[in-house]
């Protein structure tokens, strides 16, 4: 059955150059560019005001994640530098401690356990690290073999992580040792997203091929591939329940896919312009609601049209 979303709001040129990562809170989204600010948006009033604008790093900035509530971010930015971030009251700071442990780590993305005690990020030879939050220790190196790392997720649990290669590799590890428990069949070509649903039953990855591939991540078996893709896949979102993902693309298609039915159920476009990067948003500030940025520079949120 299809569905349809409407434009909610958006920030118009909310940057100065493409927007590259979107991440989100439980108040807050906040976006990262080729400039060298982050930009955070109150989600609390439906004009998405801009509530702070705060300098990351001065060439720019690739990659920007939160925890689940919100509290804490990493940014990482194209002169190969990540720093970590905090929120107290609604406004950010830096962890200037965290951020120098990982100075030199040398991290192409990044991603936190639900919890925030964990903090995972994979380099561009493809080499995984993870930290303790809490004591900023490092708790373990793990390698991969992978050819140049993209990106990397870690699974609701904390018990697996996964990671994308720039040859097309997908690779599962668990946390507690290092060991990969099976081989995935690979993409082919560059992989640019991998996600685990919110039970970790399913890891959803995507890149250049164009495809999305799900893979039971207890068996390692490729379980559904889902078509309709024209341009490079380059970022995938779970809703909340799990029912439904969300890809944008790079020629500007957001696109809504039915898991249970493997099937596209809506399809939305903002121009013909790269969606770097697009995110559900959690039910706490609306259900069935997402938001997008990319070569357009705003930021744009939709909601479900049902019960609209």
């Amino acid at each position: 059955m299809s569905r349809q979303y409407l434009a909610w709001g958006a920030a118009e040129k909310a940057h100065p150059a493409d927007i590259f990562s979107v991440a989100v809170g439980d108040k807050q989204v906040l976006t990262a560019s080729g400039g060298p600010s982050i930009k955070v948006h109150s989600t609390v009033d439906t004009e998405f005001p801009l509530v702070q604008s705060f300098e990351a790093h001065k060439v720019g900035c690739h990659h920007v994640v939160t925890d689940a509530s919100g509290k804490h971010a990493v940014t990482t930015g194209f002169g190969g530098e990540s720093k970590v971030w905090y929120c107290e009251d609604g406004h950010w700071s830096e962890d200037l401690p965290f951020s120098a442990l990982l100075a030199n780590e040398n991290l192409w993305a990044s991603v936190f356990s639900l919890d925030a005690q964990l903090l995972a990020g994979i380099t561009p030879e493809g080499r995984i690290g993870l930290w303790h939050m809490p004591s900023s220790n490092k708790a373990r190196d793990y390698e991969t073999n992978g050819n140049v790392g993209t990106c990397i997720d870690m699974s609701p649990d904390q018990k697996l992580i996964a990671s994308g290669y720039a040859n097309g590799a997908v690779c599962i590890i668990k946390t507690e040792d290092g060991r990969m428990p099976f081989s995935l069949a690979g993409l082919v070509k560059p992989v640019r997203t991998v996600a685990f649903s919110p039970g970790g039953r399913l890891l959803a990855a995507a890149g250049d091929a164009g495809v999305i591939v799900l893979y039971d991540t207890t068996s390692g078996e490729q379980i559904a591939t889902l078509l309709g893709n024209t341009a490079w896949v380059m970022s995938l979102s779970w809703s909340d329940s799990g029912e439904n993902l969300l890809s944008s693309s790079f020629d500007g298609k957001l696109k809504v896919w039915n898991v249970e039915t493997k099937t596209c159920v809506a399809t939305n476009s903002i121009n013909s312009k790269a969606i770097w990067s697009a995110k559900w948003l959690p039910k706490s500030i609306r259900d069935n609601a997402f938001v997008a940025a990319g070569a357009h520079r705003s930021v744009a949120f939709y909601r479900e049209a049902t019960g609209a």
